[in-house]
């Protein structure tokens, strides 16, 4: 993924697209961030795992800066928080529709032979590692319940 990103930067500085070179660079500056806090504590560099979670935490980031100036009135500057979701979006995996989800959380709780409310935090945890950033958690959280009641 961080090569992709990479070569993602070098494209947008070949065409001078000055939103995306900023923003691509961000994210850069992010995962190099968490590089130094990982050998800092002598763990290893950042994993594509970790990568999503970086991407998807500045995505609901830049979502709630877009409501607020929304809010505020800053149409101009929730446009660009709009823009760089866009080119955040684009590195993450593409998220479950509703059928590929229910099929996935089946599949967990059978596989973590889970039998009732209980074995919950396991069967969501699970499925965090599975699909990291492909699924809204909140959702999925209702299937699973709903399948161990």
């Amino acid at each position: 993924m961080r090569e992709e990103i990479a070569r993602a930067l070098k494209d947008a500085t070949k065409q001078d697209d000055k939103r995306r070179i900023s923003t691509l660079r961000l994210i850069l500056t992010a995962i190099k961030d968490r590089d130094i806090a990982n050998r800092t504590a002598g763990k290893d560099p950042v994993s594509d795992a970790e990568i999503i979670e970086i991407l998807d935490r500045m995505l609901k980031q830049r979502k709630e800066s877009a409501r607020s100036f929304e809010e505020s009135n800053r149409l101009e500057l929730a446009e660009q928080e709009r823009q760089e979701i866009g080119i955040i979006s684009e590195f993450l995996p593409k998220p479950l529709g509703e059928e590929d989800m229910k099929r996935a959380c089946a599949q967990v709780v059978q596989e973590m032979g889970a039998g009732g409310l209980r074995d919950m935090r396991r069967c969501m945890n699970e499925l965090q590692k599975k699909f990291p950033g492909q699924m809204d958690i909140g959702r999925a959280s209702g299937i699973v319940k709903d399948m161990l009641q």
